[in-house]
């Protein structure tokens, strides 16, 4: 009987360990992403970057360049992307709230299924982006349309089409 005791609190010991250390990975690499919290990285180039999961809140990136970056589940919070550079980006699943994107270009960018409430548009190219499945305001999503124009060279979606435009 004690050794069958012993047994199960070993088996759960080991169950906890490896539970624990991918956490503890996580954690580490998520502290070296929040590095880019409340960053001043206006004019800055983080293009053709793996910039996956990074996390970006309260952070002023105002005309930065991210053409072509992996972008896939990133965080906007809070920032100020006015102007800033998001040709061909990789956005997919990521989340962009309370963020300024006036005048950035995001053309040709996938979107898709990112959440994006909240954030302001205005004057944002979106030739080619794709928004498929994407959350927005929906008068957001009225704005963009009255300017939606092209098809997205990598998904083959029309931009119109995956904001669901009439």
């Amino acid at each position: 009987m004690l050794l069958c005791r012993w047994l199960i609190a070993l088996v759960l010991a080991l169950g906890f360990s490896i539970a624990v250390l991918p956490l503890s990975a996580h954690a580490a690499s998520s502290a070296a992403i929040r590095a880019y919290d409340d960053a001043d990285g206006n004019d800055k180039n983080y293009s053709g970057q793996s910039l996956i999961s990074a996390e970006f809140s309260n952070a002023r990136l105002a005309k930065a360049d991210f053409s072509g970056a992996d972008l896939r589940g990133a965080v906007f919070n809070g920032a100020d992307l006015s102007n800033a550079n998001f040709h061909g980006v990789n956005f997919g699943e990521g989340i962009a709230y309370l963020s300024d994107l006036s005048g950035a270009d995001l053309s040709d960018a996938v979107l898709t299924s990112a959440m994006m409430l909240r954030s302001v548009f205005t004057g944002a190219n979106i030739t080619g982006a794709d928004f498929s499945l994407a959350v927005l305001d929906r008068y957001q999503v009225v704005q963009l349309c009255k300017t939606a124009s092209g098809v997205n060279p990598v998904t083959g979606v029309s931009t119109r089409e995956s904001l669901e435009c009439k």
